[in-house]
């Protein structure tokens, strides 16, 4: 770790040998190259799940011609690993973007709509049109018209996990340089995901600025800040005084 508590840049790490065998693939890519599309994005989101942060979504467009070696879903690597391959993806895309939809956001528009706001932004970021988009799991979030959804896309899809990694090792860096004005949650460790240790601090402090307070992990808090209503057809907490 460096001075700061980040990962000190890596340029090359070894797999472990329990994921050397899970290299993803373009077989998916091969068919649709194939069949007359050229430009395939693959699509990934990391941070629906956390209680803080936003949710992030990367798209990413491989090239045809060259590949790259050790990518792997992003969630079977450790924070290294990610680190050590973000710089070489980012060089080996011929284009990619990032979307965040903030915790407002996702408070506000509930987290369905907050992820095809990502998405959209993210697409929007590629400075290409795709001709189709290739999007981990079964729902598609992107509803563009020419989207393949491919589950556990991100293990088998080499643009999908490309696009994964770049999504999860954004949205780290992000959390990890909040965590400082955030003391006692710990977000450089846990990055707004639940644990014991992010729990005890809502209980002592209340939400930050970046919790997506209209969840459910708020309703037991000892906490007397936060009332709930009806917004927009969901439940929605409001921080401040009562009214």
């Amino acid at each position: 770790m460096s001075r700061r508590g980040y990962p000190r840049t890596v340029t090359s790490t070894r797999l472990r040998p329990s994921i050397r065998s899970k290299a993803p693939g373009l077989a998916v890519e091969r068919e649709l190259w194939a069949g007359g599309d050229r430009i395939i994005a693959g699509v990934d989101e990391v941070g629906r799940g956390s209680w803080a942060g936003p949710l992030t979504v990367a798209a990413a467009v491989v090239p045809r011609g060259r590949r790259i070696y050790k990518v792997r879903d992003s969630k079977m690597l450790n924070e290294r690993e990610r680190e050590a391959l973000y710089e070489r993806v980012v060089g080996w895309c011929t284009a990619w973007g990032i979307g965040h939809a903030s915790p407002e956001e996702c408070d506000r528009l509930g987290m369905s709509a907050a992820q095809r706001l990502a998405a959209k932004r993210a697409i929007d970021g590629l400075g290409v049109e795709p001709d189709r988009i290739l999007v981990d799991g079964r729902w598609d979030f992107v509803g563009s018209g020419n989207t393949r959804t491919i589950v556990g896309g991100d293990a088998t899809s080499l643009t999908i996990a490309s696009a994964s990694i770049l999504a999860k090792v954004t949205r780290d860096r992000m959390m990890r340089a909040v965590s400082p004005s955030f003391p006692g949650f710990d977000f450089d460790r846990n990055k707004g995901y639940a644990c014991p240790r992010h729990r005890a601090a809502l209980c002592a402090s209340g939400p930050t600025p970046i919790h997506r307070t209209s969840w459910s992990f708020m309703d037991d808090l000892p906490w007397s800040g936060v009332r709930r209503t009806a917004v927009g057809g969901q439940e929605q907490l409001l921080v401040g005084g009562l009214t």
